[in-house]
């Protein structure tokens, strides 16, 4: 068994319209599932990504309206890096940014940028084989566009305590001390460990909330029986209709998540209309008309219609 890079990374925004706004309208990702919390159904979970919507760069954020400010500590994410296709294109996002009201800053080997609650992004020139993923936008270039997640940073106190779970157990390969790679046959990320500040963690908007690697449907049971094994303290697999998920804590404290590439996200709807309408898992579907009056009202990310 293989994990396949990162299947997507989940973070927290407090106001979801300004959220579709930036990762959309900015960044120009595709909107490709607009559904719920399924632990929480009163509040969003959105899915940004590449046009089908593929592990490797799905992009989720929970909205709780009015979240204060989160803050990454010791056991969280501190920094989403994304792939980008060449240094013009750094310059092109360096200016697009600018011109947004978004500081940016050439360090880390790449571009660097905070979202409107705080979150770090790192794009970083790469120069693999493996296929890009990406989103079509009316004004960012083919060739500017952003191409899949390349990794995450994290904050740990002592990251060697997770050294064991990451090599022996996940199958992550080390290179320099505090980096790490994680890939199979299709996509591969880092991930890598920076020193914790003193201050702790703060989980709110602009704060990722976990990390979930790909694996595959077939061996998804025995990825469980493995982490409980290896006392991961995992839960058993949980069925999110679009994948199946485990969950657990790394040494280091960072919320790790396990999902399956598929069924995917046009399992309820048809490819060309992802993100335009609100979807519900059939478990939900009964609360459709309540949610409805909750959930926030949302401008269709592609300027088709406006609405939940």
């Amino acid at each position: 068994m293989r994990l396949e890079g990162i299947h997507h990374i989940t973070a927290i925004t407090g106001d979801a319209r300004k959220n579709v706004e930036f990762y959309v309208g900015t960044l120009g990702l595709r909107l490709v599932k607009k559904t719920v919390n399924q632990d929480d159904p009163t509040v969003y979970h959105l899915f940004y990504g590449d046009e089908r919507g593929d592990p490797g760069m799905d992009l989720t954020f929970f909205e709780y309206p009015g979240a204060v400010q989160g803050r990454a500590g010791a056991g969280s994410a501190h920094t989403i890096g994304w792939r980008v296709g060449s240094d013009s294109t750094l310059d092109f996002w360096e200016q697009r940014l600018a011109k947004e009201g978004f500081e940016t800053a050439r360090e880390d080997g790449g571009l660097t940028f905070r979202d409107p609650e705080g979150l770090r992004h790192l794009l970083t020139v790469y120069s693999g084989d493996q296929p890009a993923l990406s989103a079509i936008a009316p004004d960012i270039p083919a060739e500017h566009a952003l191409q899949g997640f390349d990794g995450v940073r994290v904050y740990a106190a002592d990251p060697q305590r997770s050294a064991a779970m990451l090599e022996e157990v996940l199958g992550f390969k080390q290179g320099e001390p505090g980096e790490w790679q994680v890939g199979g046959d299709l996509r591969s990320s880092y991930y890598e460990y920076d020193p914790a500040p003193d201050a702790p963690a703060i989980q709110g908007a602009g704060s990722v909330h976990h990390v979930a690697f790909a694996t595959y449907p077939e061996d998804q049971d025995r990825w469980q029986k493995h982490m409980t094994t290896a006392h991961a303290h995992a839960t058993p697999v949980i069925d999110r209709f679009y994948f199946k998920s485990i969950y657990f804590r790394e040494p280091s404290g960072v919320l790790f998540e396990l999902a399956t590439m598929g069924p995917g996200f046009t399992a309820d709807e048809p490819l060309e209309e992802l993100g335009q309408n609100l979807s519900l898992p059939p478990d939900f579907e009964h609360l459709r008309e309540r949610l409805a009056g909750v959930l926030t009202p949302l401008p269709d990310p592609r300027g088709e219609r406006s609405g939940v």
